[in-house]
C-alpha cells in the first residue's frame, strides 16, 4: 500500500519521478500511461519539422530504459478506468492496483472546435509524439497545411512546417497572431516574419467546415471564403484534462484544484501539470511544471515543500521573430510602453503606480538576455 502511482508519462509525469528517486531511491514507484512510455520533450513537437526529425528522432529514451533509469514499474497503453478513494485503489482496464499515495500527471486536452462539413478525418492536432508520428506520416507527400489558430501553438507550427518546405495558411478569428499574449505592434511583428516564409494570415473569421476536395480538402470561412490545402492542423488551445478526478469526486474547476502543496481535495491524491490548477493558475508552461516537479517530489518524500512561481517568462518557438513574453492578465490596470524598430519590438506592460507587470520582446529585443534578465527581475512573483 506505500507505493506511489503516478498517472501519465510527459514532462510532469517524468520529471516528477526523476525528482522524487534523488531523494528517495527504493520507494516502490508505479507509472501508467495510455502513451507508448517514451521520454520526450513536448516542447520540440514544434521543431521537428525544421529539423527532419522522425518521431523517432524525437523521443530521447525508450520506455525501457526509463524503467531502469526510475526503478520503476511502467504500465503502457493502458488508462486508468476509476479510482476509489475510500480503498486507495485504482481500476485499470478490470485490474485493481492499489496505492499509497497517487499523482495525476493527466496534461491537457487538445481543443476540437465543431466543424461542418465531411472531411474530419483529415483534420489532426499534435498533442504528443505519437501524434506526431501520424502527422508525419501523413504529410509524407504533402505540401500544404490550413492552421486553424493563430496563438502560441499554430505560430510555432507555422513557422516550423514553413521552414520544412510546406505551404501554410494560418486562420484566426481575431484580428492578429498570438492575441492572448502580446500587444498589438508586438504581434505585428510576428504576423510580419510568418509572412516572410509564405505564410499566409487570415484574420477576423473562423473556420466553419472542412470538406474533401478531390485527394485535398476545402477549408470554408465564416465569411464564405474558400481555403484549398491537403490536410488541416487544429491548434486552438488546451484544456486540461480533469474528468477522472471529477467522477472520483476531487474538486475541479478549470484544472484539477490543489493547494500550494499539489494536494487536491483528497489527502493522499495529488496533481500536477498541465493538468493541475494551483490557486486559480493554470500554466500550461514547462517552468512552472518544472517547480512543481521538484516542490511536490520533496513532499512525498517527506519533506512538506510549498511549491513558489517566481516570473516565468514564456519563449515561443518562432525563430523567424523570436519572442519571450510575460503575459499580462486580461483587464489589468496599467499601459505597455513600447518602443520599436521593424520586427524588433520591447514592450513593457506598467500599472498606473508604474510597476512593471509583464513585457513581450521580439526580434533582436528577445535575443538579448541582459533585457530578458532586467525586465525579469522587476516582474513581481506569479505564486510567492
Amino acid at each position: 500500500m506505500n507505493t506511489l502511482v503516478i498517472v501519465g508519462t510527459g514532462l510532469a509525469g517524468y520529471n516528477l519521478a526523476k525528482e522524487f528517486r534523488k531523494l528517495d531511491a527504493e520507494r516502490p514507484l508505479l507509472i501508467i500511461t495510455q502513451d507508448d512510455g517514451r521520454n520526450y520533450s513536448k516542447p520540440m513537437l514544434s521543431t521537428g519539422f525544421t529539423k527532419g526529425k522522425a518521431a523517432d528522432e524525437l523521443a530521447m529514451n525508450s520506455v525501457e530504459q526509463m524503467r531502469e533509469q526510475l526503478k520503476a514499474d511502467i504500465r503502457t497503453g493502458v488508462a486508468v478506468n476509476a479510482i476509489d478513494r475510500v480503498a486507495r485503489t485504482l481500476q485499470v482496464e478490470g485490474e485493481i492496483i492499489p496505492y499509497g499515495d497517487l499523482v495525476l500527471a493527466l496534461g491537457a486536452d487538445v481543443f476540437r472546435p465543431a466543424l461542418g462539413g465531411d472531411a474530419g478525418d483529415r483534420v489532426y492536432s499534435i498533442n504528443d509524439l505519437q501524434d506526431y508520428a501520424r502527422f508525419r506520416e501523413v504529410m509524407a507527400d504533402k505540401k500544404k497545411v490550413v492552421i486553424i489558430g493563430g496563438g502560441l501553438i499554430g505560430c510555432e507550427f507555422a513557422n516550423d512546417l514553413s521552414n520544412g518546405g510546406i505551404s501554410v495558411d494560418v486562420v484566426e478569428p481575431v484580428g492578429r497572431v498570438l492575441p492572448a499574449l502580446l500587444p498589438e505592434r508586438a504581434s505585428e511583428a510576428v504576423a510580419n516574419g510568418l509572412a516572410s516564409l509564405g505564410v499566409k494570415l487570415h484574420f477576423g473569421h473562423s473556420v466553419k467546415g472542412v470538406w474533401q476536395d478531390g485527394d485535398g480538402v476545402s477549408v470554408e470561412l465564416s465569411n464564405g471564403e474558400r481555403i484549398a490545402g491537403d490536410v488541416v492542423l487544429s491548434a486552438i488551445g488546451l484544456r486540461p484534462r480533469t474528468q477522472l478526478a471529477l467522477v472520483a469526486g476531487l474538486k475541479a474547476e478549470r484544472g484539477i484544484v490543489v493547494d500550494r502543496f499539489l494536494r487536491t481535495s483528497d489527502a493522499n491524491i495529488y496533481a500536477i501539470g498541465d493538468a493541475a490548477e494551483v490557486e486559480g493558475k493554470v500554466l500550461l508552461y514547462v517552468l512552472p511544471l518544472m517547480a512543481a516537479a521538484r516542490a511536490l517530489a520533496k513532499t512525498l518524500a517527506g519533506q512538506p515543500t510549498a511549491v513558489m512561481y517566481p516570473a516565468m517568462p514564456v519563449q515561443v518557438k518562432t525563430p523567424v521573430c523570436p519572442v519571450v513574453v510575460s503575459p499580462v492578465l486580461p483587464g489589468t490596470p496599467g499601459a505597455w510602453e513600447v518602443e520599436a524598430e521593424g520586427n524588433d519590438v520591447k514592450a513593457v506592460f506598467k500599472s498606473p503606480d508604474g510597476q512593471t507587470l509583464g513585457f513581450a520582446l521580439t526580434g533582436a529585443y528577445a535575443g538579448s538576455s541582459a533585457i530578458k534578465m532586467e525586465l525579469t527581475r522587476l516582474l513581481p512573483p506569479i505564486l510567492a
